[in-house]
């Protein structure tokens, strides 16, 4: 016989939270069933109002907070709870950093099977704000008034904002001289269940060692009506602005950059640095948006490379070439795989750009680019994977044991399913030696994790 929940809808329980998922939510039971409570800290004893029962877990309304974490903090952020963006600004600094080393430990002992791995102690920020060198704000209309900002949690209702603690100052002036450019000059605002009107998002990327600026608007069209007014207001209002680009976007879709730029102003793009190495950033590259931590990151990638400088490496979803050059340093030789056409050509741009020679980047799936290598004759003594939140396709898995290079060093967004590809490795002749997570994006859920795997 099913047994049925023993909570019910819109009654309001006492219950002790003692965990938080890997998306902020307190976890707690009643009677056995699982409780999610949205704003509540592991420790911490609520009042909850039941919003959401279903047959194995429920949701949760936090009305009152009995007994609070030490970790525990008034968000700064007047509209942080209805902005889907930063989901633990009511922890503090100290408990972010907690809760993301403890969501690293639970993935790889409970999805990977691994006990007792060495997982260090977050690498944080000392100034958790304003750190994002990129921004992408999507744009509507609601009652009349256009609204420029970011989505609600879990929809696409757009929460109107003048300004936002974890991006750049200088969007908060793009996003101004925006909405009065569309306001005096009548542009129309894209409706996503219609497909009708132009204007869809703003995005931004901002050089944080030269200062230079990028805005770029996605369209749904062709050009941009009074584009030339447009380029005029921007350059009298924003410092350093070095190229203004339409990214054409036609499709109903939730990608939100197309795959065509049309330059209204400057070159098409801006530079910046990470660490010593320069690089040429367009509309479509991929860029690390916390360029503080990323230098941390890519550090410490480096120095789990254990690189003497007469090894072959072989850098799989490398993207526009940023850990490759970091490698490079230290290594005789290293391949850089990346499927995207775009992102090759950037990395040979930055490659020449750096006056880096013992690159060489392929356009290819890393599963297959580099069985081929390894049939080649190719042999990698070490091998860097940065894959995306997927994880890596496991035929790569499968190549690299087969590889058998001294070390595996893993680069991932994703705790979940870098656990997942650990475990597989494990299987295969590899032990996991430790494990660095980075906090790349404070006030949100997300973390950075470098893991070091070497031959048993």
């Amino acid at each position: 016989m099913e047994r049925k929940p023993t909570v019910e809808k819109n009654r309001i329980y006492i219950i002790n939270i003692t965990g938080q998922t890997h998306e902020g939510l307190g976890v707690g039971k009643i009677e056995g069933y699982t409780v999610f409570v949205e704003g509540a800290i592991s420790g911490e004893i609520v009042r909850t109002k039941i919003v959401k029962v279903l047959k194995n877990y429920s949701y949760g309304k936090l009305l009152e907070v009995l007994e609070s974490s030490p970790y525990r903090t008034e968000p700064p952020c007047q509209i942080v709870k209805r902005c889907g963006g930063c989901q633990i600004q009511h922890m503090n600094y100290e408990g972010q950093l907690d809760y993301k080393t403890r969501l690293v430990k639970d993935a790889v002992e409970r999805i990977g099977g691994l006990k007792g791995v060495m997982v260090h102690p977050a690498i944080g920020m000392e100034d958790p704000w304003y750190y994002r060198n990129k921004a992408q704000f999507p744009v509507g209309i609601k009652d009349g008034k256009i609204h420029i900002g970011f989505y609600a949690g879990r929809s696409h209702e757009i929460i109107d904002t003048d300004a936002c603690m974890i991006q750049d100052g200088i969007n908060d002036e793009v996003i101004e001289v925006i909405r009065n450019f569309i306001e005096e000059h009548n542009i129309s605002i894209y409706d996503e269940n219609t497909g009708n009107g132009l204007i869809k998002h703003i995005m931004t990327r901002k050089g944080f060692k030269t200062g230079e600026v990028m805005v770029c608007i996605v369209i749904n069209g062709d050009d941009m009506p009074y584009g030339i007014e447009l380029v005029e207001s921007l350059k009298q209002n924003i410092k350093n602005l070095k190229t203004v680009a339409l990214n054409i976007n036609k499709k109903n879709t939730n990608v939100i950059l197309g795959y065509k730029n049309k330059v209204i102003y400057g070159e098409g793009y801006i530079y910046d640095f990470t660490g010593e190495f320069k690089f040429k950033i367009s509309p479509l590259s991929f860029f690390q948006v916390n360029p503080v931590q990323t230098e941390a990151l890519y550090n410490k990638a480096l120095e789990y490379a254990g690189l003497k400088g007469e090894e072959t490496v072989i850098d799989a979803y490398c993207g526009i070439g940023t850990i490759s050059l970091f490698l490079s340093k230290k290594a005789k030789k290293v391949y850089g795989v990346e499927i995207v056409g775009q992102a090759i050509e950037d990395a040979r741009t930055n490659a020449e750009l750096n006056g880096v020679d013992n690159v060489e980047f392929i356009l290819g799936e890393s599963e297959t680019v580099i069985p081929k290598l390894y049939e080649e004759g190719v042999k990698a003594d070490v091998v860097v994977v940065d894959p995306p939140r997927k994880g890596c396709d496991e035929k790569l898995l499968q190549v690299i044991a087969k590889m058998a290079p001294e070390r595996v060093v893993y680069v991932s967004c994703n705790p979940s399913t870098m656990a997942r590809d650990l475990k597989y490795l494990s299987e295969r002749g590899y032990a996991v030696r430790e494990i660095q997570p980075v906090d790349q994006f404070p006030q949100t859920v997300h973390v950075e994790t470098v893991c070091l795997m070497s031959r048993k």
